[in-house]
């Protein structure tokens, strides 16, 4: 067995899981003219996916510890593969937001697992960072390049293709698992899951998420702000149901370590202030300036190439700086590129370059939030994964409704509300790295 390949091949798993996230978003037009669904829909089809995916990934990384890792990882991958068919087949926009629901509880239940055969096949400390550098790079680049490879697939083949595609790849990683991922023994066969705080947590993120959306349309605008309201309080319930539980869903131990907790503000931001500025320039590069699926696709490759090169360049940068602070050096570069997108926005160079400085933040930012985020011990790494991924698939979710509703409602005199959602972006994002820069290392 070849530890490269079984890296590489779990890897491709969370690049496979995340592209899911954003690839629908540039086929979204294509997607709401063929199934003749009003524009309404748009933001339902762009979070639900993460939606699921984040309110489902603690419950998956539970199951995993009971029940097996490597299986898990494939029921999860196979579901994946079956629900995408249902998906491109899809005769309504009902149909179709059930199958991306679907496709992101899938990917909850593989995406843990994954990451914990991953630090499990670790020998040392050093190929432990390198393991954890390309696990991030491949899940920060996977979001970007889903705006592209939706763009280019929906505008060449039709957007059934963006789900026709996981099908195959998925059959290919399920082979390569079997063949070349060694099983790693269930750790707790007779815990019981917590499937009450399961269904608070995926009640809370349903009820915030679609509130959220709902408070765009003034008639609805009430409904939304119930469903909001109503979604913090499970979110409470869920966190003391948790620390009174004699099983909790999540070991009171995760809710007290200070590593955990920084880590998972840090992927939350990371992913709330980038994917929905994507989403945003997007939308601007297909409604304002005309571009097409694969032309506002291919404007992005900027902030993939930057991701890329961030995450590469966290390796050498966490031997001289600490976590903490490399994660607030990437999060204040999110900042910066979030400025000069309201600075120069409206144009297409602007977007290019804010979305190159955005990507060069992300690619840092997460690869330190990881780090810092799984510096636990042994028994809560499992939870710490899943926390972790459902801070950054959560930020998504609640990322995108939030600054898709800051610009589709809010506007001040010539300021368009795209550009005061980037800036409430880049205003988390600097806040955000001002706090961790200042929190002490543990």
């Amino acid at each position: 067995m070849s530890r490269r390949l079984v890296l590489v091949i779990l890897c491709l798993v969370q690049f496979v899981d995340v592209l899911g996230v954003t690839s629908a978003t540039t086929a979204i037009p294509a997607i709401l003219h063929g199934l003749k669904a009003p524009d309404t829909a748009a933001a339902p089809v762009a979070t639900v996916y993460a939606m699921f995916f984040g309110g489902l990934l603690i419950l998956g990384s539970r199951l995993g510890d009971k029940y097996g890792h490597r299986r898990l990882l494939l029921i999860g991958i196979l579901l994946f593969s079956l629900v995408s068919v249902v998906g491109a087949t899809a005769a309504s926009i009902g149909q179709l937001l059930v199958a991306r629901a679907l496709q992101g509880a899938a990917a909850a239940l593989s995406v843990p697992s994954a990451l914990r055969l991953l630090l499990h096949s670790a020998t040392s400390e050093r190929i432990r960072q390198v393991a954890l550098a390309l696990w991030s790079a491949s899940g920060a680049a996977a979001g970007a390049l889903g705006f592209i490879v939706g763009g280019v697939l929906a505008q060449t083949w039709g957007w059934p293709s963006v789900f026709w595609v996981n099908a195959p790849v998925g059959c290919l990683l399920i082979i390569g698992i079997l063949t070349s991922v060694p099983a790693l023994a269930p750790e707790n066969h007779r815990q019981r899951l917590d499937v009450v705080g399961a269904a608070l947590m995926i009640a809370a993120v349903t009820a915030i998420v679609a509130g959220g959306s709902l408070i765009e349309a003034a008639a609805l605008r009430i409904v939304g702000i119930v469903l909001v309201a109503s979604g913090g309080t499970l979110g409470a319930i869920f966190v003391i149901r948790q620390r009174l539980a004699a099983e909790p869903l999540i070991p009171v131990e995760a809710f007290v370590s200070p590593n955990l907790r920084a880590g998972t503000v840090v992927s939350f931001v990371n992913t709330a202030t980038t994917s929905s500025t994507m989403v945003l320039a997007t939308l601007l590069l297909q409604n304002r300036l005309d571009a097409s699926p694969v032309q506002a696709g291919l404007s992005l490759i900027s902030f993939s190439v930057a991701v890329i090169v961030g995450s590469y360049l966290s390796r050498p940068l966490s031997e001289s700086i600490r976590p903490y602070r490399m994660a607030a050096l990437g999060l204040g570069t999110i900042a910066v590129g979030s400025a000069i997108l309201v600075i120069t926005y409206g144009t297409w160079w602007g977007i290019v370059c804010g979305a190159a400085v955005s990507g060069a933040g992300i690619g840092i930012s997460s690869v330190a939030g990881t780090n810092i985020g799984t510096d636990v011990p042994d028994h809560l790494a499992a939870s710490a994964s899943g926390v972790l991924n459902t801070g950054a698939q959560l930020g998504t979710a609640i990322g995108v409704a939030a600054l898709v509703l800051v610009a589709s409602t809010i506007s001040l005199g010539p300021i368009h509300g795209t550009a005061i959602a980037w800036a409430g972006a880049g205003i988390a994002a600097l806040g955000t790295a001002l706090w961790i820069n200042r929190a002490p290392a543990r």
